[in-house]
């Protein structure tokens, strides 16, 4: 579905109830990354999902890793300059499709050829591989392409059982990475399918491999309170699927944006996935609905929505966060796409809902609409972003260039975040180190 078709559809619903929702507050980007453009003079560049990697020596060298889809990856500093831009894998055939990076994230110290290697790990939807790429901190002393990629050969896709089933595209899509001790590990969520399956990362002779740990169906269907099933608006053949996933390494708890259903947790004990528990709806939940075969898109029957879904996220729920805070605290953050707003709740407990809170238009950058990815440093990060940094793939870069559609990220410092809440959000940048993995 559209991102103007789902902004509509929420009002309608919101219309429908006669709910009055509290107004999210506020907050503006202080940096943007240049704006890429999903077209040919553009390279076919999709902006998607970002990671942060905190540099070792120098936090205020530390970069942020972007998916640009079927471009490949950018990598920018700070002050949102693009110092490496790396291309997707070519189709390996002429009926095949070509790599297209989607999520990414960020593993520390995992032993690689006899050395801690830090490492940027992305889902290639095109070819249903989890890629690997070593972050070396000596090239970003000097201005060096820091990122090199270490995916080993014999990498095996991710959830097809074949090369001709890759090209079916119900492939690796969102992906969330932690470390346990002195193991690394990526959930990785499957296009089109309700499907969740986590990997334990391998050194294969200095190279990154994989392998299958555990496998999660999260429900494709649904019973509602008035007896009644429903089923999640998708087309034709396809599932209730996940993309936004965040994993607290210190909780051991996975969360996952289940696009038209809600937000999920999920306990990892042993590295296994345990109950999975729905802990917020979507808006949209248990509303009936129709396929317009010729938009190729789900129609809401607002007029007999029964009531059952949330009040803080609006379809499609995706990107999600963990901002890490003392003694368990802290904030887990979603974005709610349908209506350009990010929910905020606590860490803890059973992640009682906060607030929510919009990037608006500023001086030095334009704000966030439809948002796909998003992550969260609550260390110091220089004199750029000394309480932390909050950023956010935004889906419609403006001013517009003609008619291209460009999209970017922003990057917003945490305590303007913080700050902008009436009982302001916790600031602690020293309680949690994302380099301590025991």
């Amino acid at each position: 579905m559209s991102a103007s078709a789902l902004s509509t559809l929420t009002a309608a619903l919101l219309m429908v109830s006669g709910a009055a929702a509290p107004q999210p507050v506020s907050v503006s980007a202080r940096v943007e990354t240049p704006a890429v453009y999903d077209d040919e003079a553009g390279g076919n560049a999709d902006a998607d999902d970002p990671a942060v990697w905190v540099d070792p020596h120098d936090p205020g060298r530390s970069l942020v890793i972007g998916t640009l889809k079927e471009a490949g990856l950018d990598v920018y500093g700070l002050d949102g300059r693009r110092l490496q831009h790396i291309a997707a894998p070519a189709a390996p055939g002429e009926d095949a499709a070509p790599g297209r990076f989607n999520n990414v994230d960020v593993v520390y110290g995992f032993e690689l050829g006899g050395r801690k290697t830090d490492l940027a790990l992305v889902s290639d939807r095109g070819r249903d591989r989890v890629r690997a790429y070593a972050i070396d901190p000596a090239a970003v002393a000097v201005g060096r392409p820091p990122l090199r990629d270490v995916t080993a050969t014999d990498a095996a896709p991710v959830f097809s059982a074949s090369e001709a089933e890759v090209d079916d595209q119900r492939t690796a899509y969102g992906l969330a990475a932690f470390s346990d001790d002195d193991n690394a590990y990526v959930v990785v969520s499957r296009r089109s399918e309700t499907r969740v399956r986590l990997l334990r990362l391998e050194d294969r002779n200095g190279r990154v491999g994989y392998k299958t740990e555990d496998t999660l169906d999260l429900p494709g269907a649904f019973t509602l309170p008035n007896g009644t099933s429903w089923t999640p608006c998708a087309d034709p053949g396809d599932h209730a699927q996940v993309e936004g996933m965040v994993v607290d390494q210190e909780q051991h708890v996975l969360y996952a944006a289940q696009e038209d259903v809600g937000l999920w947790r999920v306990d990892l004990d042993d590295e296994e996935f345990e109950r999975p528990e729905l802990i917020d709806r979507v808006r949209e939940y248990g509303t009936p609905w129709t396929y317009d075969a010729e938009e190729e898109e789900c129609v809401l029957d607002t007029a007999n929505d029964p009531g059952y879904g949330g009040e803080h996220l609006s379809a499609d729920a995706e990107g999600a966060a963990i901002y890490h805070a003392a003694d368990g605290k802290g904030y887990l953050l979603a974005s709610s796409q349908g209506d350009n707003t990010f929910a905020v709740y606590e860490r803890q407990g059973r992640n009682a809902y906060l607030g929510s809170f919009t990037v608006t238009d500023s001086a030095a950058t334009d704000g966030v609409q439809h948002s796909d990815g998003s992550t969260v440093a609550n260390v110091p990060l220089g004199r750029s972003f000394p309480k932390g940094l909050l950023v956010t793939h935004d889906g419609e870069a403006t001013p517009a260039d003609g008619d291209r559609e460009g999209t970017d990220f922003k990057f917003t410092g945490w305590e303007s975040l913080a700050g902008a809440f009436p009982k302001p959000l916790t600031i602690d940048t020293k309680s949690f180190d994302p380099r301590d993995t025991d």
